[in-house]
């Protein structure tokens, strides 16, 4: 996939980060850019710090060393509340959608907006930007449905609507196509590839599979034991004879 960023300054930049629990080394020293507007796959085994490094970069950990700039903001420097603005501008797509159960779709959508007034002020009607949320990802009609009557596939839909209503300029995808049909896996990542196109979004990517690897990224970093340890185009990585990177191919 060609990147449509606009230029090279990085808005991430993660130093030599390292994090562990008691005698488990999870991180150990990695190191990663996200370029403006480049959608980038991070790739490992289960345990390999994928995770952890994500909870770090939205401050929900803490990093025993190492530095982690967001759009210029070395975030360990930051004040909660400025911490908890600055994660306005990055938007984190949950693994399980994370929606309220007890709210509708439309009060899902409505919550980031009530709670971070201070990115677009008290807003006395929400309906345009909810309308516009949810036309984004094809579901405008289920503004009034429970999160009970919606498919796996529609809840992740939502959530990224939940996602973009605050229009952030980062984007942290957490397994996007896991334990979906291979078709709405698909409608998924055709969905994630016309946002970033739309909104010149930056996004990092953790997953597992293949094809949305080919099909999404830009870039692609393979962490082995809590480092970085290759990274490159897919084309570049798929055809590696390096027994190492040619286990996540096979």
């Amino acid at each position: 996939m060609e990147t449509s960023k606009k230029n090279l300054e990085p808005v991430i930049e993660i130093k030599d980060l390292k994090k562990s629990y008691g005698n488990n080394h999870v991180l150990n020293g990695f190191n990663m850019n996200l370029v403006d507007g480049e959608n980038l796959v991070i790739m490992g085994k289960s345990g390999s710090g994928k995770s952890v490094m994500i909870k770090c970069l939205i401050g929900l950990e803490e990093p025993d060393s190492g530095t982690i700039i967001v759009m210029g903001k070395d975030i360990s420097e930051l004040e909660h509340d400025e911490l908890d603005e600055l994660r306005t501008e990055v938007g984190f797509l949950f693994q399980g959608s994370a929606l309220y159960d007890s709210m509708t779709v439309r009060e899902n959508l409505e919550f980031p907006l009530r709670r971070h007034t201070k990115k677009f002020g008290k807003i006395k009607d929400t309906t345009p930007l909810v309308k516009e949320a949810l036309e984004n990802v094809g579901l405008a009609h289920t503004m009034y449905l429970m999160p009970e009557e919606l498919s796996g596939g529609m809840k992740r839909r939502i959530a990224l609507a939940r996602t973009l209503i605050l229009q952030p300029r980062i984007i942290l995808y957490d397994e996007p196509t896991t334990g979906l049909d291979p078709i709405t896996a698909k409608e998924i990542l055709l969905l994630m590839a016309s946002i970033q196109k739309k909104y010149n979004t930056s996004s990092i990517i953790i997953t597992h599979d293949v094809d949305c690897a080919r099909s999404i990224s830009n870039r692609m970093i393979l962490i082995v034991d809590g480092k970085n340890y290759v990274e490159g185009s897919f084309e570049e990585l798929s055809t590696s004879t390096d027994p190492k990177v040619q286990a996540f191919f096979k």
